[in-house]
């Protein structure tokens, strides 16, 4: 598989001094690693969320998001995942990247500068023209049902629950 040339313009901030922005875990990561450009240590209590800087700012092309996404091993061990997952960041934000943490645990969670708190994937957005119609529901067999309709019996399946 090729892979296309892309450059994103990231501008390290002056609180982000010795750490490093934006780096991939191993070479088949989808991720980059997020870290907290914090000075101090943050604790966040459970239910509670909190919003940690990053410590860079980004220009991508007009067609492109990045995806702020959770760290599944802070989600798994200790309950802390992104409030607004997937984050996304457009591509005309020019401010410092911030990710929105919330600890879903039962212990208090502390983040320390450096850690690695989420992940930033790119994508392409797609920017389409619509058109206005008039939709019939009943050209498919979903049609207008909603929620957990898969698995209705109008679909030909019993519900099993």
């Amino acid at each position: 598989m090729t892979q296309t040339e892309l450059t994103i313009a990231v501008q390290s901030l002056p609180h982000a001094q010795g750490l490093t922005v934006l780096h991939r875990a191993t070479e088949g990561a989808s991720g980059y690693d997020l870290v907290a450009a914090i000075a101090e240590s943050v604790t966040i209590k459970p239910t509670a969320r909190t919003l940690v800087p990053c410590g860079f700012s980004l220009t991508m092309p007009i067609g492109m998001e990045a995806q702020v996404r959770p760290r599944s091993g802070l989600a798994l061990h200790y309950g802390i995942t992104v409030l607004n997952s997937p984050g996304t960041i457009d591509s005309d934000y020019r401010g410092e990247i911030k990710v929105i943490l919330i600890n879903h645990g039962t212990a208090d969670f502390t983040i320390n500068r450096g850690e690695r708190i989420a992940q930033l994937v790119f994508a392409q957005s797609l920017q389409p023209k619509f058109t206005t119609v008039v939709l019939d529901p009943k050209t498919t067999l979903r049609g207008e049902l909603g929620f957990g309709s898969t698995g209705m019996a109008r679909m030909g399946e019993p519900k099993t629950s």
